[in-house]
C-alpha cells in the first residue's frame, strides 16, 4: 500500500507530503482546488506519460516520490527481485522527476529505471480507476487477467504456459535443423566457432583462477613486503617481550590456580594466544614466500584473460560462461547432424506437444466461458445497483490462432457493455464515459472475486451523474472494498465521503509572491464534519446542515 506520497513544483502544487493510511481515504474539496493534481502525481509515479505542462512555472523541475509499504504485495516483491531492485526495508520507494523541457529520470530504491519497467511495476503497485490514459480495465490483457484471476486459473495458466514453451522450443530447433540442412554455411559457421572454443581450451572454472592468479601475480611485491612485515613484528623484538611476558603470566598462574580453580581458564585462554601467534607466524612466513614476482606468468595471465574477454564479446556472455556455451554449439551441431533421422522425431515431438497444448486451451477456454457468465451477471448487477438501471455487462471469450502459442491460451477475452436498456452491446473502451467507466471498476472490484491484487486502488470522479440512494450505495461499496485493500476516491460527494475511514481536503492558497498554492490537510473529527457539512450546505452552513453532517458521519 501507498504510505506516503510527496510532491514537489506539479503544476500549481509547489510542496505538499501526504501519510496515507490503510482502509478508505475521501479525497474532497471545491471544484478546482487541486483534487485532480494529486491522482495526476500518482499516475506519474506508475508509469503515466510526461509532459511539460505538469512542471510548476518557473521551477527547474516536478518531482513526486511515492512510498509503498510492499511486504503483503509479493508481485511487486517479485518483480523487484527479477529486477534486482529489491530493498530489505520491506519498501519499494518510487522517485520520478520531469523537467521543462519533458525530460523525466526515474528512480526504484534509488537505483535507475525506464518508462516501460515503472509501468511494469507500477501495475503491480496501484490501480487507477478514472478519466486518466493509465486504466489497467481497458487493456484486454487485463481483462482476461481479470476472468483468469475469478476462476482461479493459476494451476491451469501455468500448464498452458510450459506446454507452450515447449512447442515453441521444439519449433525453433526444427528451424535450426532445416536452416542447416538448407544452409551448409550455418552449421559451417557454427563448427568454426566450436573450433574456436576447442582451441583455446577452456576449463571450467578458469576464468574465475586467471582472475585471482593475474591479482596475486600483479601486487605480489605489495604481498611479501607486508606479510615479512607482519612476520617481523611477531617473531622479531615484540615478540621476545610477548615470550617473556606469556612465561611471567604462567608463573603467577601456577600459584593462583592452587587457591582459585576458576583461574585455570586463563591458562587456557592463554596458551590459545601462544598457539595463535605460532601459527599466525607460519602462514606469514608461507606467505612471504608466496606469489614470486614472476613478469612472464602475469604477461601470461593478462594474455590468456585477454582472450577469455575476446571470446565472450564474441558470444556475448561473461567469460565463465565460455564452458556452457561450447556445450550448447556442441548440442545445436549434434541436432544438425542428426539430419532426417532428428527431424522425423522433431516433427514427432511438435505433434504432441500441439495435441497436449490444444487440449489445455480447450479446458481452458471453457473454464473461462463458465466463469465469464458468472462473473458478468455478477457485475451487471453490481452496475445496476450503483446507477446505472437498464445498463447490461457481458464478457466475450473468443478463439485465436493457435500457429503462435501463447502462454495465456488461444482466448481472446473482451468486455462488452450497454449503458441501458435497448442499448446494444460494444466494447468497454468505446462505450463507457469517464464515469460510468469509474462504476463499472467499482462493480468488478466489489463483485467478490479478486480480480487484481493491486493493493492500492483510486477511484476519480465515480461520482459522476448519480446522487442520493446510488450516491450512498457508492460510498458503502468503496468502503466494503477499502476493508481489504486501501482506497484513495476523490469525491465530490458527502453521502461517499462520509463512508470513508478518513478523509483528507484539499485547499487552494496562495504563497508569498501571489501565485496559486494548494493545501492538503488530513481531517480529524471536528474538521470531517465542517467539511461534510460545507459539501452538504455550499457556502452557508447552519446547526441543521452540521446535524445531517455529523448524523452522515455516524452512519458509517
Amino acid at each position: 500500500m501507498l504510505r506516503h506520497l510527496t510532491i514537489r513544483d506539479l503544476a500549481v502544487v509547489d510542496a505538499v507530503d501526504i501519510d496515507c493510511k490503510p482502509g478508505m481515504t475521501a479525497l474532497t474539496g471545491e471544484t478546482g482546488a487541486g483534487k485532480s493534481i494529486l491522482v495526476d502525481a500518482l499516475a506519474l509515479i506508475v508509469g503515466a506519460r510526461a509532459n511539460t505542462t505538469l512542471v510548476r512555472e518557473g521551477a527547474a523541475r516536478a518531482e513526486v516520490c511515492g512510498v509503498f509499504d510492499i511486504e503483503a504485495n509479493p508481485l511487486a516483491r517479485a518483480w523487484l527481485a527479477e529486477h534486482d531492485l529489491e530493498d530489505d526495508s520491506g519498501e519499494c520507494i518510487v522517485r520520478r522527476s520531469i523537467d521543462p523541457k519533458g525530460r523525466s529520470r526515474i528512480f526504484v530504491n534509488e537505483r535507475p529505471l525506464s518508462a516501460q519497467g515503472l509501468r511494469d511495476l507500477g501495475e503491480n503497485l496501484v490501480d487507477i480507476h478514472g478519466q486518466h490514459a493509465h486504466h489497467l480495465l481497458l487493456h484486454r490483457d487485463r481483462q482476461r487477467g481479470i476472468v483468469d484471476a475469478f476462476a482461479d486459473h493459476d494451476a491451469l495458466l501455468g500448464k498452458v504456459a510450459r506446454q507452450a514453451e515447449r512447442w515453441r522450443s521444439l519449433k525453433r530447433r526444427l528451424a535450426d535443423l532445416d536452416a542447416g540442412e538448407n544452409d551448409p554455411s550455418r552449421l559451417e559457421f557454427l563448427r568454426f566457432q566450436i573450433d574456436e572454443l576447442d582451441a583455446a581450451a577452456i576449463a571450467p572454472g578458469e576464468a574465475e583462477r586467471l582472475v585471482a592468479e593475474q591479482r596475486r601475480l600483479a601486487n605480489a611485491e605489495g604481498i611479501i613486503d607486508a606479510c615479512r612485515r607482519i612476520l617481523s613484528r611477531i617473531e622479531g623484538q615484540t615478540a621476545g617481550s610477548i615470550d617473556l611476558a606469556l612465561a611471567e603470566i604462567r608463573r603467577d598462574l601456577d600459584g593462583l590456580v592452587r587457591h582459585e580453580p576458576r583461574a585455570a581458564a586463563i591458562g587456557e585462554l592463554i596458551e590459545g594466544v601462544s598457539i595463535g601467534l605460532t601459527e599466525a607466524a607460519a602462514t606469514a612466513r608461507e606467505l612471504s614466500e608466496g606469489p614470486d614476482i614472476d613478469p612472464e606468468r602475469l604477461a601470461w595471465t593478462e594474455q590468456r584473460l585477454g582472450l577469455l574477454h575476446d571470446l565472450a564479446r564474441k558470444h556475448r556472455v561473461k567469460p565463465e560462461e565460455l564452458p556452457a556455451i561450447a556445450e550448447a554449439l556442441r548440442e545445436r551441431i549434434a541436432h544438425l547432424d542428426a539430419g532426417e533421422e532428428r527431424r522425423s522425431e522433431l516433427c514427432k515431438e511438435i505433434d504432441d506437444a500441439q495435441e497436449k497444448y490444444r487440449k489445455l486451451c480447450a479446458d481452458l477456454s471453457a473454464s473461462r466461458r463458465r466463469a465469464g457468465d458468472r462473473l458478468a451477471q455478477r457485475v451487471g448487477k453490481a452496475m445496476r445497483t450503483l446507477g446505472m438501471g437498464g445498463g447490461d455487462f457481458s464478457i466475450a471469450i473468443e478463439g485465436t490462432d493457435e500457429k503462435n502459442p501463447s502462454p495465456h491460451g488461444a482466448d481472446r477475452v473482451e468486455f462488452l457493455v450497454s449503458g441501458g436498456a435497448g442499448q446494444s452491446l460494444r466494447p468497454l473502451a468505446k462505450v463507457a464515459s469517464g464515469g460510468e467507466l469509474s462504476r463499472i471498476s467499482l462493480a468488478i472490484q466489489v463483485s467478490h472475486f479478486g480480480g487484481t491484487q493491486v493493493p492500492t486502488l483510486v477511484f476519480d470522479e465515480v461520482d459522476v451523474g448519480i446522487g442520493g440512494r446510488v450516491a450512498e450505495i457508492v460510498g458503502k461499496q468503496l468502503r466494503k472494498l477499502g476493508e481489504s485493500r486501501q482506497v484513495l476516491c476523490v469525491t465530490h460527494l458527502p453521502q461517499v465521503a462520509a463512508r470513508a475511514h478518513c478523509q483528507s481536503a484539499i485547499e487552494k492558497s496562495s504563497r508569498p509572491d501571489g501565485t496559486p498554492g494548494v493545501n492538503v490537510l488530513t481531517l480529524d473529527e471536528a474538521m470531517r464534519v465542517d467539511e461534510i457539512a460545507r459539501m452538504l450546505g455550499g457556502e452557508k452552513i447552519t446547526p441543521n446542515t452540521l446535524a445531517h453532517a455529523r448524523e452522515m458521519l455516524n452512519g458509517t
